[in-house]
């Protein structure tokens, strides 16, 4: 199983992190949290690294389905989609997203796959959005 959902992108950080949050709200997604590791990693360690953003997307309507199934699949909430620097080409941008199959697997829940299913299209559909041109 691959863990994540992802594309390149040839754009500016910026850029990519804005492209990220409109195709995620496209589909239905809030982020609900932002964690700048580069900041982090910088200021709690005195390492650096190449920008690196996690983004806690949610559907709220395909969070409350997959609470409905299992209350302890907050555990696996909410999405993290990454938009990162690719340490090995300065001007490629690597958006990935977590693969909501994912949730299946942990928990051994078969109940899950119709919402997983539903999650995986949707996140999908937000990462392939990211490189169709748009008029």
């Amino acid at each position: 199983m691959q863990l994540g959902l992802s594309t390149t992108l040839h754009t500016g950080f910026d850029e990519a992190v804005d492209r990220t949050r409109d195709a995620l709200a496209r589909q239905g997604f809030g982020v609900l949290t932002e964690i700048d590791m580069r900041a982090t990693m910088k200021a709690k360690l005195d390492v650096d690294m190449e920008d690196y953003l996690i983004l806690g997307a949610c559907n709220p309507s395909l969070a409350h389905r997959a609470v409905g199934v299992d209350r302890r699949i907050g555990l696996l909430l909410p999405c993290n989609v990454i938009v990162r620097r690719d340490p090995d080409a300065e001007t490629d941008i690597i958006v990935e997203a977590m693969n909501p199959q994912v949730m299946v697997e942990v928990t051994d829940d078969r109940a899950l796959c119709p919402v997983a299913e539903d999650a995986t299209v949707a996140l999908q559909a937000a990462i392939d959005s990211l490189t169709t041109v748009r008029p």
